[in-house]
């Protein structure tokens, strides 16, 4: 198995391929008098063809010291330069040739496209390179002109494919975090849906359970029979059981879900109705117009009517429960007061739940943008007030 193409592989062994390529194609362009060649080759001609030689095989190592590739090249170009003017001691066969090797466009591409930490050194070291290939000091136009295409076109081509590497790594990049994301939103929707799922067992189930409970219960104390007050035992101590099962599965309801079908206002006398088949008196006082409140706060505030409910149930037997909502223009206000209980509260259905129906209910309302205020009352009762603001506007209520 490969971790990609061979020339990135080995990327030494293709710099050694470039570099002796180049040594051939100088060596054989010098030869051919189309550089620096002179007429009548000396020793000293060749001599620094060697020098050339070796200087262009300095490309094996551009990718490591692209700077020193530039030096060595430059040294080599100068050096020739001088002795051929103003020292004389070399004569080209054609004075009007440029005299530096083609290595050192491969050359100039190094220093911006390898050295990313050394930008400003190697934007001095490209013009030095330039000026020495250029000769401005035996000035041609045709020259100067293609020395200073010689070291441009490899710093513009090192520009172009340093940027397409920066923007391919920064799409990358971006499609990463963009899967990293999508995971960690569906990772977000599944513990909202989790919690959506617990808020409701503790909203529906628990307080439908509890009913069962306490009917269960005043089918013991007045069945004619004991077969009939025996199962009725059973079916309270296993609705018992079963709100004791559910407690470890109730969570706090953190957002409003989507498409809810909770009831809203008409059902407070739904709620009252299934308190008093249960025995205990509860009545219903409601000031204003319920078409005032819109569907969320509808919702939000059966919901704090039907957790009060279920609370009196648990922890207040005996007691009369008034239930007083007032509508208006502004805001929907909603008490639930019970009186003291007149028997002590059954353990058993007291300690079901998770204990977190109040915090629960305050969560809701803050959504809102509403206020929740419970506590005892002076007469020993306990009181639940929520005052809520009468419209929410969302995607519903626009509808």
């Amino acid at each position: 198995m490969t971790d990609g193409p061979w020339h990135c592989r080995h990327r030494l062994a293709v710099d050694v391929i470039v570099a002796a390529a180049f040594v051939l194609v100088d060596t054989g362009l010098t030869l051919v008098g189309a550089t620096w060649w002179p007429e009548h080759p000396g020793t000293l001609a060749w001599v620094t063809l060697g020098a050339q030689a070796l200087a262009c095989a300095s490309l094996a190592v551009r990718r490591i010291a692209p700077l020193t590739v530039i030096g060595v090249l430059g040294a080599f170009t100068l050096a020739m330069s001088l002795l051929i003017s103003p020292a004389g001691v070399l004569t080209p066969a054609h004075p009007g040739n440029v005299w530096a090797p083609l290595s050192t466009t491969v050359a100039a591409y190094g220093p911006l496209f390898y050295q990313q930490n050394r930008r400003r050194t190697a934007y001095l070291a490209l013009a030095a390179f330039t000026l020495v290939v250029m000769r401005p000091w035996d000035p041609s136009a045709t020259n100067m002109t293609i020395g200073l295409l010689r070291t441009a076109v490899g710093p513009l081509l090192a520009l172009y494919f340093d940027a397409r590497r920066r923007l391919v790594r920064a799409l990358v990049e971006r499609a990463e975090r963009a899967e990293r994301e999508r995971h960690l939103l569906a990772e977000q929707a599944r513990a909202e849906e989790r919690a959506r799922l617990a808020g409701e067992m503790h909203d529906v189930v628990t307080h439908r359970v509890s009913l069962m409970v306490l009917q269960a219960g005043a089918l013991g104390v007045t069945a004619p029979d004991e077969p009939t007050r025996q199962a009725a035992e059973e079916l309270r101590t296993a609705g018992c059981q079963a709100l004791e099962e559910l407690r470890d599965l109730v969570g706090i309801l953190r957002t409003e879900p989507e498409g809810d079908r909770t009831p809203s206002v008409a059902g407070f006398a739904d709620l009252v109705a299934e308190s008093m088949a249960v025995g205990i008196p509860t009545e219903l006082i409601e000031e204003g117009d319920p078409a005032l409140a819109s569907p969320v706060v509808g919702r939000t505030a059966y919901r704090v009517l039907r957790e009060a409910l279920t609370n009196v149930r648990k922890h207040a037997p005996g007691a009369r429960v008034r239930v007083r909502v007032a509508y208006d223009n502004a805001q929907v206000r909603l008490t639930v007061h019970n009186t003291p209980p007149t028997g002590s509260p059954r353990s058993a259905l007291a300690g079901t739940g998770s204990g977190l129906g109040i915090a629960q209910l305050r969560q809701r309302i803050e959504l809102v943008h509403g206020t929740l205020r419970t506590g005892p009352c002076s007469d020993g009762g306990f009181s639940v007030e929520a005052t809520l603001p009468a419209f929410v506007p969302t995607a519903e209520s626009a509808g």
